[in-house]
């Protein structure tokens, strides 16, 4: 295999853009230009690369040379900076994927401190995040799986802190008799989407078989102020309910038995100046804000 830059360039433009046409665009050539890069590298690989669905996704084999695309474009970026810069030329890009609370609470103030680095940052359950690592899509993840991914290397950041939380007039509503397991399996439950099972877990250690009503909330600052508003009780983060406890917008159900989840760094085995900077910079926010 000969694949050439322009061809590894093309790959990752249209796994990232989802389409022939918006890929043309983000690389500033026609759509046959696309086609015809991608029939050449497809054809020296002798494997189909892409899904022609809508959006395109990479077969096993096209996120094979994704992962190779994203390597070259990050060393590539490096040695231009090397070289003594040009301010025409392309900026680190780092693919990351991180779950919800970390992004709302410690991560997004860590890589501000950062420049001159173009984040693409994928949003994804801690238990989950790994698999965009496996398929090429990010350079990095931090997860709440401790196992290596081939290929990559994992860090140890530290935990957050979840505990049973609602608001003092939800409480007075839906627990008048206080946080009991019969409680616990009529009040309404607030879960962020359908791969977060951190109050299905909290569940099944102190009220095995309880299924309640839950609402969905897909974003890590409105689950807070849902539990706020009194829609339902959820597991929060302790960094990110401090005002509110203060305040008293909310209350802590269940403070004797809160739930560490704890969070690894896991990125590529790459020689590379960007990730190496971007994971000293996590490293050091997570030993100040997680335990």
């Amino acid at each position: 295999m000969d694949a050439s830059t322009d061809q590894l360039r093309t790959l990752a433009a249209v796994v990232d853009h989802g389409t022939f046409d918006r890929a043309a665009s983000a690389l500033h050539i026609t759509p046959s230009a696309v086609s015809q890069r991608m029939r050449s590298l497809e054809s020296q690989v002798g494997r189909v690369l892409v899904r022609r669905s809508k959006p395109i996704e990479p077969t096993e084999a096209g996120r094979v040379l994704l992962t190779l695309a994203r390597q070259v474009a990050l060393l590539e970026s490096e040695a231009v900076d090397a070289l003594g810069g040009d301010e025409t030329g392309p900026v680190p890009r780092i693919p990351l994927v991180v779950n919800a609370d970390s992004l709302a609470t410690w991560v997004l103030p860590a890589i501000a401190e950062l420049g001159d680095i173009a984040f693409d940052i994928v949003l994804d359950d801690q238990e989950h995040t790994l698999d965009r690592l496996r398929d090429g899509t990010a350079m990095a993840a931090i997860s709440s799986d401790r196992e290596p991914v081939q290929g990559c290397t994992v860090t140890r950041l530290g935990a957050m802190r979840y505990r049973a939380a609602a608001s003092p007039a939800f409480v007075a509503r839906r627990l008048p008799d206080g946080w009991t397991p019969e409680a616990m399996a009529e009040a309404p439950m607030l879960v962020f989407d359908r791969k977060d099972a951190l109050q299905d877990r909290y569940l099944a250690a102190h009220a095995p078989g309880a299924h309640p009503p839950r609402h969905y909330v897909p974003a890590s600052s409105e689950f807070v102020r849902a539990a706020e508003l009194g829609l339902g009780w959820g597991m929060l983060p302790d960094l990110q309910t401090v005002a509110q406890l203060a305040a008293g917008d909310l209350v802590v159900l269940d403070d004797a038995d809160p739930v560490d989840v704890p969070l690894f760094w896991h990125q590529w085995s790459l020689q590379s100046s960007t990730l190496a900077a971007v994971a000293s910079t996590l490293a050091a926010a997570a030993a100040r804000a997680l335990r």
